[in-house]
């Protein structure tokens, strides 16, 4: 055995690998700890599980978006998920602890965030094995079955693999959340078994959406009850009556977040309960987008029950609520803290015949009013008086609580501003209505990207208030923003404008083409810089 250890040994190249390859007692790989105490032993399993999960943030995330939505910046969540994995070989507490966060929310991601991607083979088709092995591993082991509330997954995977969902979701009966093929939201055959599977298996599912071609499955809600916890629902393009709307409402007592987008049939007599209807159920965030038939006299009347003034957020786009009756909203609506109005007009506002805009709690205002394009000879859009009232509406200190206002108008900052005082004049009549600094965005059209001032009230020193320089939000940054694959070259890059507003990275070439003296070029400047541009491909 010696002869043949030597001439192994001989055949290594170099006396480098030769001591690589020696021999090494287990006594030479001792910890460093001799007494060989695992002091994480003393730490509670809660802790421990805290503590872990800062391996691993996307495992934490309650959210009901889906996977695309919900993309975390700064990190690769395959490479987390792995490095976290790797802590349940520690011990059999790491492995309770790590299996607790790794289960709870599972993402399927389909590709790496980070230099790996690069390596890995290009024809491997990597989410749909993970979906594989994910749903092996959950019908084989029921107690990690239970663990999984939130399953999400790329696009093109959810909507290739839904057999291999319908087999996995069937023994996860405490899901909160997963993405769905859009198929199953307007019933489709092909999606049949897995909604199936989802009514029978998930009851706790708090997160469904109907699309048109479901009217169907979605009137028998009031009945069958499928999901009693259902939180967020959202409905688009469904043709029911506003008795089945009401109805199918009633029978979710979680729900809080709800979603209506083009209901042509619905009007204000959903919020108008009768003998024969329950009445409509109080939501937290309510959001419509064109549903013509839902006015501010629907939103006064309901918002006049006690039990419905939890209404924290609202969202109104192209609706019945019309901008010069918003007052009615805001005044029955206490507890309002976010509101985005999106509406086109066409006639001007007359402000003084109108009560003016106030709210005690509103802290997030979107207000974006647009005109379709007018004549040249006019002197200003009709949607400039709506921020005039806007602007006298806050100068007269009826939003205390605002401190972020989104408007597509560039003069806003301008009319915030109170007028200047005289230079011997007596300030403490006057005021401009802002307790705190406002944060305002605003553009010209909704293709361009918000440009922000911000907004200071009026101080000692200075009596009228200021406004910092309109300046548009950039979120370039050269070490970080342009990705691992730039390398050290993140800073031989401009920025230049992309025609609606915001910047793109491209190479600096004039650094990487110097000229010589006569205007000629270098003979090796051409290959310098084709090496250098080789990831234009």
């Amino acid at each position: 055995m010696k002869l043949l250890h030597m001439r192994s040994k001989s055949r290594l190249k170099n006396s480098h690998e030769a001591q690589t390859y020696a021999y090494k007692s287990p006594s030479a790989f001792s910890p460093r700890n001799p007494s060989g105490r695992d002091y994480t032993s003393r730490l509670p399993l809660k802790l421990l599980t805290k503590i872990l999960s800062s391996i691993c943030p996307h495992a934490c995330d309650d959210n009901y978006l889906s996977l695309e939505d919900s993309m975390r910046d700064g990190g690769c969540m395959l490479c987390d998920m792995r490095h976290l994995a790797q802590c349940a070989l520690v011990s059999r507490r790491f492995l309770v602890a790590t299996q607790t966060i790794l289960y709870h929310n599972v993402r399927i991601d389909p590709v790496h965030y980070c230099e790996l991607e690069e390596r890995k083979r290009k024809w491997i088709d990597a989410p749909k094995q993970r979906v594989e092995q994910f749903s092996r591993t959950v019908r084989d082991n029921q107690s990690l079955a239970i663990q999984v509330e939130f399953l999400k997954m790329p696009y093109m995977t959810r909507e290739t693999c839904i057999a291999d969902m319908a087999r996995t979701v069937s023994v996860l009966p405490n899901l909160k959340y997963v993405d769905l093929p859009d198929g199953i939201y307007s019933d489709d055959r092909s999606c049949l078994t897995l909604k199936q599977e989802l009514e029978a298996r998930c009851a706790d599912l708090r997160k469904m959406k109907y699309l048109r071609g479901a009217e169907r499955s979605f009137a028998l809600l009031s009945q069958s009850r499928p999901w009693p916890n259902l939180q967020v629902l959202e409905l688009s393009r469904l043709d029911i009556d506003p008795n089945t709307l009401v109805s199918v409402l009633a029978s979710f007592p979680a729900l809080h977040e709800l979603r209506l987008e083009e209901l042509p049939m619905i009007d204000d007599t959903i919020f108008r309960g009768s003998h024969s209807t329950p009445c409509f159920p109080p939501i937290e965030t309510f959001s419509l987008q064109s549903t013509p038939g839902l006015t501010a006299h629907g939103f006064e009347a309901y918002l006049s029950r006690p039990e419905v003034r939890v209404l924290t957020n609202l969202t109104v786009i192209n609706t019945g609520v019309i901008p010069s009756e918003l007052h009615r909203i805001l005044a029955t609506a206490p507890n309002l803290k976010n509101l985005r109005v999106n509406q086109t007009i066409h006639r001007a506002l007359t402000a003084s015949t109108i009560p003016p805009l106030a709210s005690r709690s509103l802290q997030k205002f979107q207000f974006e009013i647009e005109s379709p394009s007018t004549s040249p000879h006019d002197l200003q859009p009709p949607s400039e008086s709506y921020y005039e009232y806007l602007a006298s509406s806050i100068l007269a200190g009826n939003f205390p609580s605002l401190n972020s206002l989104y408007a597509l108008s560039t003069s806003l900052p301008s009319l915030l501003l109170p007028p200047p005082l005289a230079p011997f004049a007596n300030p403490k009549g006057l005021s401009s209505g802002l307790r705190q600094a406002l944060m305002l965005y605003t553009k010209s059209i909704p293709e361009h990207d918000w440009y922000l001032t911000v907004i200071s009230p009026p101080t000692s020193t200075n009596r009228r208030g200021s406004a910092t320089a309109t300046r548009p939000i950039s979120f370039y940054n050269g070490s970080t923003q342009l990705g691992p694959q730039w390398g050290d070259r993140a800073r031989d890059s401009v920025i230049v404008g992309n025609g609606f507003g915001g910047f793109l990275a491209v190479p600096n070439e004039d650094r990487l083409r110097p000229s010589s003296s006569g205007g000629h070029k270098h003979k090796h400047s051409r290959s310098k810089s084709k090496n250098s541009a080789s990831w234009m491909g």
